[in-house]
């Protein structure tokens, strides 16, 4: 193999596999995925089933590692759906609409145009991470060769699923929408081939903003979570007074949103938003949210009358909680939000659609259903880097020995004054990720300063 084993074990991260392409990710270990992978459904004994659905995005690599991909995976029996480039949410949905073995989208998600990635599903729209198979795919990679080609390869058939996709999706609209008038930023991602597919059905005026296919990302970064990759959307929707705003990550499975007076919505508050649509359509249920939620957030779905459920931050984790729990909404602060109706599974589009649904079922613009839901003063995600994560962490602890250290996921400190900060290392970046709230604003710097100097000191 061409790559040290070192490198390979890196790339496996704990949602999915990522890492810069030639150096980390190459052609070569795409096809030992798509072999492991396969053989990995084969022990885990799939039965009847023996479709494998494989998409891409838009970056310049991500055609050969596909088709490598793809190759592995037909040399063990599989036949595959080659569905094409297209936002990694239609994937999970190819599992489910059609009953199919698995599926495998190669994307790098909002990481820079360098780096490429696979992410796998399993029958049943479940995720497959670290802690779900994963780790054994990685193993099976890492033996190189060991793993024998069934005696007869598989067919590929080329197959396009995003009329499908789209009609999925406009099921979940219970009424005719107002003709809003909006802005969308697709990032030169995958939601730029996709929207424009759902438009004809929408009554909606879309000023479309880097719709065009471009994996090196020219205009900025496709994260929606990051102030400045919105200043474009702001400027187009206060510039010529929208209703709101709407920007995509790069492989099109997480949206965020500005409203009407040009400011960034939170991924809590939009939580928030869709959690009260769906407690009114099913009284009583849970909603589950991780460990970065706003306490705003688990206090409007109480007084809703439904539960709120905490769990670890992750596509991998909330969709089985979901499924566990039988929960018929759940959401990230990154913008993933994933629905019962959806297979339990996230999706940017449909998360997009339902912000729509209970905005306009509220009678409200968006900026004065934020200002409603948004209580505390919330601090925006922020990353260090950090050499030594577990001193840091340990710094933490020792400076607050009068709380009880919550290690859920990362360490989340609650205090008595109801601030809290939730400090926990990426799965995708080597940094630490600080989350933090308080009642007042300077309640929020006083103690935001405080835990940067000590996740910072050497």
């Amino acid at each position: 193999m061409s790559i040290a084993p070192e490198s390979i074990t890196n790339i496996f991260k704990a949602y999915d596999i990522r890492g810069k392409v030639g150096s980390e990710l190459t052609a070569d270990v795409a096809g030992k995925v798509g072999q492991a992978f396969a053989s990995w459904l084969t022990a885990e004994a799939v039965q009847g089933k023996h479709v494998i659905a494989v998409g891409r995005d838009m970056r310049p690599d991500s055609a050969e590692l596909a088709n490598e991909l793809i190759a592995g995976i037909v040399s063990q029996g599989y036949d595959v759906w080659d569905i094409g480039e297209i936002t990694s949410d239609m994937s999970y949905f190819a599992v489910g609409k059609y009953d199919l073995a698995g599926a495998a989208v190669v994307t790098a998600s909002h990481n820079p145009g360098a780096y490429n990635g696979i992410k796998l599903y399993r029958n049943q729209v479940i995720p497959v991470g670290l802690d779900s198979g994963l780790d054994v795919i990685r193993d099976m990679v890492l033996a190189d060769n060991e793993i024998k080609p069934a005696e007869k390869p598989g067919e590929v058939t080329s197959k396009d699923i995003t009329e499908d996709w789209i009609q999925h999706c406009l099921e979940f609209i219970p009424f005719d929408f107002k003709p809003y008038r909006i802005a969308v930023d697709a990032g030169n991602g995958m939601a730029g081939k996709i929207f424009p597919e759902l438009e004809p059905y929408v009554p909606f005026e879309v000023a479309e903003m880097y719709f065009e296919l471009d994996g090196t990302f020219p205009n900025h970064e496709a994260n929606p979570q990051k102030p400045e990759n919105l200043t474009d959307l702001i400027k187009t929707v206060t510039d010529n007074k929208l209703d709101f705003g709407i920007a995509f990550d790069g492989d099109g499975d997480r949206a965020g949103f500005v409203d009407d007076k040009g400011r960034p919505v939170g991924g809590s508050d939009l939580i928030s938003i869709i959690a009260k649509y769906y407690l009114a359509k099913y009284p009583g249920s849970e909603i589950v949210h991780e460990v970065r939620t706003s306490n705003a957030t688990k206090e409007l779905i109480k007084e809703w009358g439904g539960t709120a459920y905490r769990t670890k931050a992750g596509r991998v984790s909330i969709g089985k909680v979901m499924r566990d729990r039988d929960a018929p909404f759940g959401g990230e602060t990154t913008g993933h939000l994933f629905f019962k109706e959806n297979y339990y599974a996230d999706s940017g589009l449909l998360g997009a659609l339902m912000v729509i649904v209970a905005l306009q079922e509220s009678g409200k613009k968006l900026s004065e259903l934020v200002d409603e839901y948004h209580r505390y003063a919330l601090l925006t995600e922020t990353n260090f880097e950090v050499e030594d994560k577990d001193a840091a962490l340990e710094r933490l602890r020792a400076a607050f020995p009068d709380t009880t250290p919550d290690s859920l996921d990362g360490l989340t400190l609650d205090f008595a004054d109801g601030s809290w900060f939730n400090v926990r290392a990426s799965n995708t970046e080597p940094v630490l990720r600080l989350n933090a709230e308080a009642k007042t604003p300077q309640q929020l710097n006083e103690l935001v300063a405080k835990v940067t100097k000590l996740i910072t000191e050497s």
